[in-house]
């Protein structure tokens, strides 16, 4: 429990658990003489211990088609005593194998989400996002399904708009091209998806920061942090003064990082720049010569 002693202004409180009681330490005041303790009320030595007393199962997935709630029948064709089954009980356990997976994906839906979430998964994972962005890509594609939006579209197509979409609200530089190249669907085809799944579901998406950029370009680069908070304060300034409006934030993230490697002593030429943050060298000569112009930077030849 967070909190003030209201007495002596003190925030250290001390909670015994065994008179169910919060207490200042330094006046000795009761601030609460009901305290609910939300443990368990059993105690456990070790793993195994704690592994047979804990009576709650696994955490809901959404990766999972069935959220992680399903009984799964092994492929041992062992008993409890580790002894091979007679070949009638094995073909039995086969039988029941192939209905409990037919009755598992029985609906349209279900056998949408199987192929569905196997694919966001092997994309997810290509584009090495985390299983916090895994987990919400996968409520926004159910959100989807129940709302029949992905009806008349192909499902790698959504797969890739959700992806896109949960990238831009965490802050993840992901661009458009990457995900189109993992998902092998066309840039345009995401794009207009995502559209709609964005108007549809009513997902307020934050507008691209190219700061998100810089840590990315530079690392691939071998640049230093100096670099990297150079270009960041590039960045930042250009922010407040409005120039990047209607400007790609990849191509002007390449030019406050190509700007800042020059000011910091290590230049790196456009062309290794433009490839690493997949723009054109005239983007970036473009956004180079806007930044330098309306912030007054002075580089030297």
């Amino acid at each position: 429990m967070k909190g003030t002693c209201p007495d002596c202004g003190v925030t250290e409180l001390e909670h015994d658990y065994a008179k169910a009681e919060v207490i200042c330490k330094k006046c000795g005041s009761v601030l609460e003489d009901n305290m609910v303790d939300f443990g368990p009320e059993w105690r456990a030595f070790d793993a195994d211990q704690k592994a047979k007393r804990q009576r709650t199962g696994a955490p809901v997935k959404y990766m999972k088609p069935n959220k992680g709630l399903v009984t799964e029948i092994d492929r041992y064709n062992r008993d409890i005593r580790g002894s091979k089954i007679s070949p009638q009980a094995q073909a039995q356990m086969y039988r029941l194998r192939k209905w409990h997976k037919r009755s598992s994906i029985s609906s349209s839906m279900e056998r949408n989400l199987t192929i569905a979430l196997s694919e966001l998964d092997r994309t997810a994972s290509t584009l090495g996002l985390p299983n916090n962005v895994r987990e919400a890509s996968a409520l926004l594609y159910r959100k989807a399904v129940e709302k029949g939006l992905i009806r008349g579209r192909l499902i790698e197509s959504v797969v890739s708009a959700v992806l896109y979409t949960l990238c831009r609200q965490y802050g993840i530089p992901r661009t458009l091209d990457e995900i189109s190249a993992v998902s092998g669907i066309p840039k345009k085809e995401i794009g207009r998806t995502y559209r709609f799944i964005k108007k549809e579901l009513f997902v307020k998406v934050p507008l691209t920061n190219p700061v998100h950029y810089v840590p990315r370009f530079a690392s691939e680069l071998d640049l230093s942090g100096e670099v990297q908070e150079r270009a960041k304060e590039i960045l930042e300034e250009a922010i407040g003064k409005g120039l990047i409006s209607g400007r790609g934030p990849t191509g002007v993230a390449a030019a406050a990082v190509y700007i800042a490697g020059v000011i910091m002593g290590e230049r790196r030429t456009q062309k290794e720049v433009a490839d690493v943050a997949g723009v054109t060298e005239v983007t970036i000569r473009n956004r180079y010569r806007e930044l330098k112009r309306e912030l007054g930077i002075k580089i030297a030849a």
